[in-house]
């Protein structure tokens, strides 16, 4: 137990001091901080250059509310709850795997590290890609997971920071999936992750952003602002009742597993679920609210 609790207070201290690195620019390339501030600001000028719904302001409906849920999940989520999990998580899953003889390297199907730096980002890409479009899949087929999951779909006008309004419990289950296909190919070093987690994060940014762009032919590979606005609309078809277009960067495992729908332009869609006029509107409201559901399934 003292193990664990060691290794609790080393990734609170360790996470407190990459913020302060990352907030006094003492890092480079893996500085998030300001990489979320730059790409942030650089969709929100294009949005300003580029908007598809001219009457929307710059400053749109929950833009404050959503700027600090981009910070707070980005930055002091981590800080408060999901590294110190994660580490904890990984050295349980170590020592249960220690009792039968085996490691997270026993696992491993390839030496990744070995290969070239283009092909070992790739395969990094493509596994994380895929894993978590089948679980936002599951965060919309499960009851239980969708009463958390409607914190990010309780946005009523779409903008890059909406991106990252989501229930602090979502990480949580990403996270968990990704786990185990990460540990079969592991091996990555921090500058992949790094390269991948700031590419996802552009992208995902222009998904939410109210920018007239579908990418051309590209849009049948990236999601897309005109695709992703369906992935929001209130009103859906009966066969698609549970949801649609769940890509979060790749578009391209909707038109495989035929949960792609744009039926016309969604530019002036109600966005939003049945019933969200109830939802509460403020942060600490919203974090709480499916933690008071019932839950019939």
């Amino acid at each position: 137990m003292n193990k664990y609790i060691d290794i609790i207070k080393s990734s609170y201290a360790n996470y407190w001091n990459y913020i302060k690195q990352s907030v006094l620019m003492e890092l480079n390339w893996e500085n998030y901080f300001y990489g979320l501030i730059l790409i942030s600001l650089l969709v929100w000028g294009l949005e300003a250059i580029f908007p598809w719904r001219k009457n929307q302001s710059l400053f749109r409906k929950d833009f404050w509310l959503d700027t600090f849920y981009m910070f707070f999940n980005f930055f002091l989520l981590n800080l408060f709850v999901l590294m110190a999990l994660s580490n904890t998580t990984a050295a349980i899953f170590n020592d249960i795997l220690s009792v039968v003889g085996l490691s997270v390297s026993s696992f491993q199907l390839l030496e990744i590290n070995k290969l070239p730096f283009v092909v070992r980002i790739f395969i990094f890409f493509i596994v994380v890609d895929f894993v978590q479009w089948w679980t936002h899949r599951l965060l919309h087929r499960s009851e239980f997971l969708w009463n958390f999951h409607k914190v990010h779909h309780s946005v009523k006008q779409m903008g890059f920071a909406a991106h990252l309004r989501y229930h602090w419990m979502e990480p949580l289950v990403y996270n968990s999936l990704r786990y185990i296909p990460l540990a079969i190919i592991g091996g990555f070093s921090a500058q992949d992750v790094a390269f991948v987690h700031f590419f996802n994060i552009a992208i995902g940014h222009l998904n939410h952003a109210n920018i007239n762009w579908d990418y051309g032919w590209f849009k049948y590979i990236f999601n897309n602002p005109k695709m992703h606005i369906w992935h929001h609309a209130k009103e859906l078809p009966e066969e698609h009742k549970y949801g649609v277009n769940f890509g979060l960067t790749l578009s391209i495992w909707d038109y495989l597993f035929k949960t792609n729908y744009i039926p016309h332009s969604g530019r002036d869609i109600e966005l939003g679920f049945f019933g969200d006029e109830d939802f509460p509107k403020g942060f600490i409201q919203q974090e709480l609210y499916p933690l008071g559901k019932k839950h019939t399934s």
